[in-house]
C-alpha cells in the first residue's frame, strides 16, 4: 500500500490517504477512518522505531544515507532541530494553547506534555519524557508482560521485553559507542543498535 499526506486532521492527528482507494487513515492508530476501507478490519503493522540524535545514529550505522537538505525549495536554515529557537513550531511548543480543539483531554499531565507512548499486548501507557530523562531505567509491566524502558543521558528512549530480570542502571559502551550495557543483579546485558 502506498500513502500520501492528506493535509487533514482527525482528533488533532494527521490523516494519511492510501493511493489505491483514497481512504483516509489515522496515522497513530494505523486504521482507516473515512472511505471504503472503514470496517474492513485492515490495520497497519506498527514497526519499531528509534528516536535518537543524528550523531548517535551515524556512529551505530555509518553506512546510512539521507536526503540532502539543500533542495533549493527551502533554505538550509529552515531545517532547524525541532526544539531549537526559531524552528517552525518553536513558538507554538512554548505556548500552553493548542492549535486545534482537543475533544478528549486528561488532566493527568500538563497540556502538550512530551511522552513516550507504548502499546503492548493491546494495552497502552504514556511515560512523561521528564521522568524518563531523570530515571534512565524503568522496570514496568504492561499487557501481561514485563518491560524495560531505557533512556540514555543523550536521549532516545528504547523499550524491551525483560522477562523476570530487574535492571538497575545503564552504561555506555567503550569509547562512547552507541552500545548500551544494562546492569542487573545477575550482571551485564549488552544491547547493540
Amino acid at each position: 500500500m502506498s500513502f500520501g499526506t492528506s493535509g487533514w486532521l482527525f482528533q488533532s492527528n494527521k490523516l494519511m490517504y492510501d493511493r489505491g482507494t483514497n481512504s483516509l487513515w489515522h496515522q497513530f492508530l494505523g486504521e482507516p477512518v473515512v472511505g471504503e476501507l472503514v470496517g474492513s478490519g485492515i490495520k497497519l503493522q506498527i514497526l519499531p522505531s528509534t528516536l535518537t540524535t543524528w550523531s548517535n545514529w551515524l556512529a551505530a550505522h555509518p553506512d546510512t544515507t539521507v536526503l540532502d537538505v539543500e533542495t533549493g525549495v527551502y533554505p538550509v536554515e529552515a531545517y532547524l532541530p525541532e526544539g531549537a529557537p526559531g524552528s517552525t513550531y518553536s513558538t507554538y511548543r512554548g505556548s500552553e494553547l493548542t492549535m486545534f480543539p482537543v475533544p478528549e483531554r486528561s488532566n493527568a499531565l500538563p497540556k502538550k506534555s512530551r511522552i513516550y507512548g507504548l502499546t503492548f499486548n493491546g494495552q497502552a501507557r504514556a511515560y512523561p519524557q521528564e521522568i524518563l530523562n531523570q530515571t534512565q531505567v524503568i522496570n514496568d509491566s504492561l499487557g501481561g508482560g514485563n518491560l524495560l524502558l531505557v533512556t540514555p543521558q543523550d536521549g532516545g528512549t528504547r523499550s524491551y521485553q525483560r522477562d523476570d530480570r530487574i535492571f538497575l542502571t545503564v552504561e555506555k559502551g567503550e569509547s562512547g559507542s552507541s552500545e548500551l550495557i544494562l546492569i542487573d543483579d545477575e550482571g551485564p546485558w549488552v544491547e547493540d543498535d
